[in-house]
């Protein structure tokens, strides 16, 4: 059972959260290019398809940190330090994308074509590199695992 968790877990993670990742970098530049011609409906198409892409992504990446849970039950891991510094790191990569990353690009969205798209574009792009950092962060928390005894 182990062995299924745990590959239900890499194969969400690799399908879920690996969009959200790169459409939430690929989102600020295509902003960018959206604000220079706002009449560009196909500059202004990519940057709706990104983010619909995080939404539609984000919700399938839910299921990342419950087969997580689940696979580390059975691993009887759960209280290792790797694991809880991953636990509280994807939470706080879940708060950035929920309460920054998707709502400024949501924000940018309604106002391609005003010169307050510019600071907000700014803004979503940090949000999104530190929700990229993160990510990172945890997936390598996840191969190295500091201080595991399981050898899996």
């Amino acid at each position: 059972m182990t062995t299924f968790l745990l590959s239900a877990h890499v194969v969400v993670a690799i399908i879920a959260v690996g969009p959200v990742t790169v459409a939430a970098s690929m989102f600020a530049p295509a902003v960018r290019a959206a604000l220079r011609d706002p009449d560009d409906a196909r500059a202004v198409g990519v940057v709706s398809t990104l983010h619909r892409i995080c939404n539609v992504y984000a919700a399938i990446g839910i299921t990342v940190p419950i087969l997580g849970f689940a696979t580390a039950a059975s691993m009887g891991v759960l209280g290792d330090p790797w694991l809880l510094t991953s636990i509280v790191l994807t939470g706080v990569a879940a708060g950035v994308l929920a309460l920054a990353v998707l709502p400024g690009q949501q924000q940018l969205l309604n106002v391609i074509g005003t010169r307050a798209a510019a600071v907000s574009a700014r803004n979503v792009a940090v949000a999104s590199g530190l929700f990229s950092l993160l990510w990172t962060v945890v997936t390598v928390l996840m191969i190295v695992r500091p201080g595991s005894t399981t050898g899996v």
